[in-house]
């Protein structure tokens, strides 16, 4: 599985305006609700925020990857923000998150969504792809450096 395939363009931002998780979950919905594959915003970010309530989805290293499976989404999707300031996610190593990457996945999707989760996760724990990411300056340059990186 490879990450180009369930992200789309119109799903990354470089620069979010978020300054808290809250903020941050609901902008990264508005990315995915971009993509089409989104049918009810409301409700998937209801589902979100539940999800984060169990426990914090920032995995450490700078890394946010919330996810959740929702009966209003048509395939897998993500969306990738990046913050350039740091938001506090209340990660598991306690420092600010910078690289967050939103997965949804419908219902019934449970093999191909663990499949996307390692993915992502074994991507973003490369410092190498951290720090490119970290300078992009627009979606394209995501893009490229995921084409690029990605094993």
């Amino acid at each position: 599985m490879r990450i180009k395939d369930f992200l789309h363009k119109e799903a990354i931002k470089v620069g979010l305006k978020s300054h808290t998780k809250e903020e941050v979950l609901k902008e990264l919905t508005e990315l995915l609700e971009k993509t089409g594959e989104l049918s009810d915003k409301e409700n998937f970010l209801k589902v979100i925020k539940e999800r984060e309530e169990l426990g914090s989805t920032g995995i450490g290293y700078n890394i946010a990857i919330p996810h959740a499976r929702f009966s209003g989404i048509k395939s897998l999707v993500g969306a990738l923000g990046i913050s350039k300031e740091g938001i506090d996610f209340k990660a598991l190593d306690k420092e600010p998150v910078y690289l967050f990457f939103l997965l949804a996945a419908p219902q019934n999707a449970s093999g191909d969504y663990l499949k996307a989760l390692a993915t992502i996760s074994r991507f973003l724990r490369r410092k190498r792809v951290r720090e490119a990411l970290m300078k992009a300056e627009k979606p394209e340059d995501v893009q490229r450096i995921i084409e690029s990186e990605e094993i």
